[in-house]
């Protein structure tokens, strides 16, 4: 029997095989990716799926110009590798928005390449795909660019708004969809075609610009979603089975996850689009308690330590503050030390706590907290009420009781970490301000709730001192 030839290898039946065959491995990564202590074999699995992708594609005789595509993976790789190898953990959300707009950015830059091939020759069941992947994909990476520079603070935070910026949102949407029924009307002009990718850019940058940073974590789950969205679409135009089962994959799970975080913060997914929400300026949520003539109590780090040796259960509830201050580890050595004490300590987990769904997770995992530590929501908050000391530390909105209390709050209804309902509660935060959405959290002026004013790393690690000490 001879030898497979490359003839044999760029079979379309062998190439579909490949296919099939990384298909069930891009489901089964997804799915360890469901817990922290399976989510690097998730993540290797995918990755094995997508090489055995990417080798088939590369078999197929349509594909030419191995030198440029050579070029292409040698560029990425010496950009991509370094790039995620250096973030940190703080940095992540920003990275996520960064490779997700790439991705985008791609697939519209193929559907220009593939009008370009064509021109008006092109079938209609061929264009249609191609410019829905140009739309949603031009609007994916602009929309991620400017989610990328409110994270990395190149550009404020705060809501930026226009006046009457919903009709211009919608004259940019109606504008580049009429360009593109033009194109599919049998127009052959290139220079519409870039029309709808520069108004689909505008609308990108509109969409985003007056979202606030509270809400930025659903945007990223949501452009992360239309950049699969738009990969599918591509994968239609090309007939590139492999590029339509993995961007419905991403599409899908962007969806469901971008559902689940507006769930988990109370607003509808319009609602957050809408944007407009957040971003009061710093010293507002001060300013406003002093004239209310409202203090708050503070405390230090001996007393602290004083009553978190001699508490039954503690239980601490990690929020931002936590990973800008990169305090997981004093963390850890924090619950070491009471752990030594006999205090039973555990930590209360919000879904959308820190600038993405996981980040305390991963934070807390990279210190080697124990995962049955963890304690999502629903399972801790009924305990509440039996907790001797909470320690709250860089969380804000997610421990707001106006969202259970004032029905007037903008974030009136969304579930949130029912700290206020321990019997002692210590704030590490470094001043009054307020949190992303933007508001004034009454938590701090409650008689049960303590204040330490400081970086959460340093806070931390002199409360164990001072536990050591004692």
């Amino acid at each position: 029997m001879s030898l497979p030839s490359a003839f044999s290898l760029q079979d379309p039946d062998f190439i579909r095989a490949c296919y099939l065959a990384a298909f069930p491995l891009f489901i089964l990564g997804l799915r360890f990716l469901n817990h922290p202590r399976t989510a690097r074999r998730g993540n290797a699995i995918a990755a094995v799926g997508m090489a055995i992708a990417v080798a088939a594609t590369l078999l197929d005789r349509e594909v030419g110009d191995y030198g440029l595509i050579a070029l292409g993976i040698a560029l990425g790789t010496v950009i991509g590798v370094p790039a995620a190898r250096a973030v940190k953990m703080t940095a992540m959300p920003q990275m996520v928005a960064l490779f997700n707009g790439v991705g985008g950015g791609a697939v519209a830059l193929i559907a220009w390449a593939e009008f370009r091939h064509y021109g008006g020759d092109m079938p209609l069941d061929q264009m249609i795909p191609t410019l829905f992947a140009a739309i949603v994909g031009s609007v994916s990476f602009w929309g991620s660019n400017i989610a990328f520079g409110k994270l990395q603070e190149l550009i404020p935070g705060r809501p930026i708004m226009l006046p009457a910026q919903q009709f211009v949102n919608i004259a940019l949407l109606v504008g580049s969809v009429a360009c593109a029924v033009a194109i599919a009307a049998g127009s052959d002009s290139e220079a519409l075609f870039i029309a709808v990718l520069v108004l689909a850019a505008l609308l990108g940058n509109m969409v985003v610009l007056p979202i606030g940073g509270a809400d930025m974590p659903v945007v990223i789950s949501m452009l992360n979603a239309l950049t699969g969205l738009s990969a599918a679409s591509a994968g239609i135009a090309l007939d590139n089975v492999a590029l339509i089962v993995a961007g419905i994959i991403v599409g899908a799970s962007g969806s469901i996850l971008t559902n689940l975080m507006a769930q988990a913060m109370n607003r509808s997914i319009a609602n957050i689009v809408a944007g407009g929400f957040g971003g009061a300026p710093a010293g507002a949520a001060a300013t406003a308690a002093a004239s209310e003539g409202r203090t708050v109590r503070q405390t230090d780090p001996a007393d602290a330590a004083i009553q978190l040796a001699y508490a039954r259960r503690v239980v601490i509830a990690p929020g931002y503050g936590m990973a800008v201050a990169q305090a997981q580890h004093a963390v850890r050595e924090l619950m070491d030390e009471l752990d030594k004490r006999g205090v039973e300590v555990d930590f209360a987990i919000h879904p959308v706590a820190g600038r993405m769904p996981g980040h305390m997770n991963v934070l807390l995992a990279e210190a080697d907290v124990p995962y049955d530590k963890l304690k999502e929501m629903d399972e801790i908050n009924p305990e509440f009420p039996q907790v001797d000391v909470v320690l709250v530390l860089g969380a804000n909105d997610v421990t707001n009781p106006a969202a259970r209390e004032q029905p007037d709050s903008p974030i009136y209804g969304m579930p949130i970490l029912d700290v206020d309902k321990a019997q002692q509660v210590i704030i590490v935060k470094r001043s009054l301000n307020p949190g992303f959405a933007g508001i004034d959290n009454p938590l701090f002026y409650k008689e049960n709730c303590a204040l330490l004013f400081g970086d959460a790393k340093e806070a931390v690690s002199q409360i164990v001192s001072e536990l050591q000490a004692l």
